[in-house]
């Protein structure tokens, strides 16, 4: 199970660097990516932001960024499970661990504790959520494969939740 969550932590943290470069990529040409690539950043975010999720566990202060960090587990580690399924189904490929791009995402959260990781944590799933909500949106017209469609659009209300709560996070002074 902890090789599960690490794994989506990881996938999670990897939605956040991957989609900021992928979306720039993207937005930049105005087309949708290949179904093949929204896997890959899809799962390395997930893995990623499940990632960070767990660090968060042990390095954040407030209790509000833990269970924030908990929901975001739990959501990407489902969502992960998913994918994983889409893939198959498409005859697609699902990474199963995090890249080294993701893998530099998270080096700065590794020395990073109380109010400054969830500063940090808070700051990170503010961006990192809004290009993902970019990124679904152009797939969820855009994906050649009508079942990675209907996943985007139906996965974009979870992650307007998730940055709704990093944006409330965000304004919250640290307190435990």
């Amino acid at each position: 199970m902890r090789i599960i969550v690490s794994t989506v932590s990881c996938l999670a943290l990897s939605l956040c660097c991957l989609t900021a470069s992928a979306q720039k990529e993207h937005a930049a040409k105005g087309a949708p990516m290949t179904d093949q690539k929204f896997i890959d950043m899809a799962a390395q975010t997930d893995m990623l932001e499940a990632h960070l999720g767990q660090m968060a566990a042990d390095h954040a202060e407030s209790q509000d960024v833990k269970d924030y960090a908990s929901m975001l587990v739990s959501d990407h580690t489902a969502d992960y499970q998913q994918l994983t399924a889409l893939a198959a189904k498409g005859g697609l490929t699902i990474p199963t661990s995090i890249d080294a791009a993701h893998n530099k995402m998270i080096t700065p959260f590794e020395n990073l504790k109380g109010a400054a990781f969830d500063s940090r944590y808070a700051h990170e799933m503010v961006a990192g959520h809004t290009e993902a909500i970019g990124v679904y949106t152009k797939e969820s017209t855009g994906a050649q494969n009508e079942d990675l469609k209907a996943y985007a659009a139906a996965t974009l209300p979870t992650l307007q939740k998730h940055l709704d709560h990093a944006k409330d996070l965000s304004k919250k002074p640290s307190t435990k």
